[in-house]
């Protein structure tokens, strides 16, 4: 679709609009990152501010893997493999972190997770283990030059290799598919492969406890459940799956550092995306991602994703942009004032104005908007007789 649109009549708005097969594919990765910090903090009330800790691990996990540094894994281990390993060791370490953290709450709890975080990210920057370079973080080598397969290990014809570069090219139905857009389908086989796990999660009877964790603790502790041992679980869980994120970050990338992976402002990334999307609504953070990514993606100043500002350039011309404003100030050099380079400053602008316009996000206040959930609306519009909706207070799941 996007590239039928970039190539039609309307190819400028497409490339000003549309953000880029690459782009879809990092939204679809770290949306999945954002849900799972969404599955505790949105669905128990625990802001996990070291959330990207679990990340990390996951993104290093699998290079580490393919480089052949990990005891027992040598560098063909099928990637699959290494995804669910790099979620296991996420999961390890979200119960050490947890079972320490747990003894707090509120403010607390969010600090003392974002210090074992920022710990772990000091130590990876100085680790000559996983690199010869910490600070720049590992790579790929060369002796693992093929792409990261997912699919089902031990079957070549149900594999298929992401990557920017090392990714595969399919041919259906006359029309080729390019590595990046291989990726971005393969990629999103398995983020919605969680997605449902995770949801199937919040609606059983453990996410009801989630819930009343969130809604009054003592109650749930006074009516019998051990509500540490739940949060405890619920964060190994959310940590499982913020590891997988991490490793489809470094099967696509084949690449991580201690900024993109550790670093705080990751999980700040993800709170973002979970304020713009919606709390508690567990897909409403990957529709934040796409939304932020789209805005910076519009700002920005070059690359084949467009943008604005060369939209803007290639429409209004030369002697437009020539044209004097204000002293020597040109009409194109205003542009490039109030636009180049600014794109984190709008989206702090769009941020703020969510938090103060739209404290249930996007996914929430469509449903709000609905009158419930979208599936249940839309079962009772076509006249079907769908299940009760649930209680008011269960903010868990959404439904495209």
């Amino acid at each position: 679709m996007y590239h039928f649109l970039v190539n039609s009549a309307v190819s400028y708005e497409a490339t000003m609009l549309l953000p880029t097969v690459e782009t879809m594919t990092s939204v679809l990765y770290f949306g999945l990152f954002a849900m799972s910090f969404d599955f505790i903090s949105g669905y128990t009330g625990y802001l996990s501010f070291g959330h990207a800790a679990f990340y990390g691990t996951g993104a290093y996990t699998v290079i580490l893997i393919a480089n052949d540094a990990v005891p027992l894994l040598g560098s063909g281990t099928p990637f699959m493999v290494s995804l669910l390993v790099a979620g296991l060791l996420a999961v390890v370490l979200a119960i050490l972190v947890g079972l320490v953290s747990f003894r707090l709450s509120g403010v607390y709890f969010a600090m003392i997770t974002l210090g074992f975080a920022q710990v772990l990210y000091v130590f990876v920057r100085g680790w000559d283990y996983v690199a010869t370079n910490p600070r720049d973080g590992p790579s790929v080598g060369s002796t693992h030059s093929a792409g990261f397969e997912i699919g089902i290990p031990g079957i070549d014809q149900l594999n298929l290799a992401i990557g920017i570069l090392t990714g595969d090219e399919v041919s259906l139905l006359g029309q080729t598919l390019g590595s990046t857009a291989v990726s971005y389908y393969m990629v999103g086989l398995v983020v919605l492969v969680c997605y449902f796990a995770m949801q199937r999660i919040v609606h059983s009877p453990f996410g009801q406890v989630m819930l009343a964790i969130r809604e009054n603790e003592e109650r749930a502790v006074a009516i019998g459940y051990n509500t540490y041992l739940y949060k405890l679980a619920a964060f190994a869980i959310s940590g499982f799956f913020a590891g997988v994120a991490g490793g489809l970050f470094a099967g696509f990338r084949r690449s991580a550092s201690p900024e993109n992976a550790f670093y705080f402002l990751t999980t700040g990334d993800a709170l973002l995306a979970s304020i713009i999307g919606g709390f508690g609504t567990l897909a409403g953070p990957l529709f934040g991602r796409l939304f932020d990514e789209t805005i910076r993606e519009f700002l920005s100043t070059s690359g084949q994703g467009g943008g604005l500002l060369p939209y803007l350039r290639a429409l209004l011309g030369e002697e437009t942009l020539g044209t004097p404003v204000v002293g020597d100030m040109t009409f194109g050099g205003l542009i490039d004032t109030l636009l180049n380079g600014h794109a984190a400053l709008y989206v702090g602008l769009v941020f703020v104005l969510f938090v103060l316009y739209v404290p249930d996000g996007l996914l929430g206040t469509i449903r709000q908007r609905a009158g419930g959930k979208l599936a249940v609306v839309s079962a009772n519009t076509l006249g079907s007789d769908p299940s009760p909706d649930p209680p008011a207070d269960d903010a868990g799941g959404d439904e495209q």
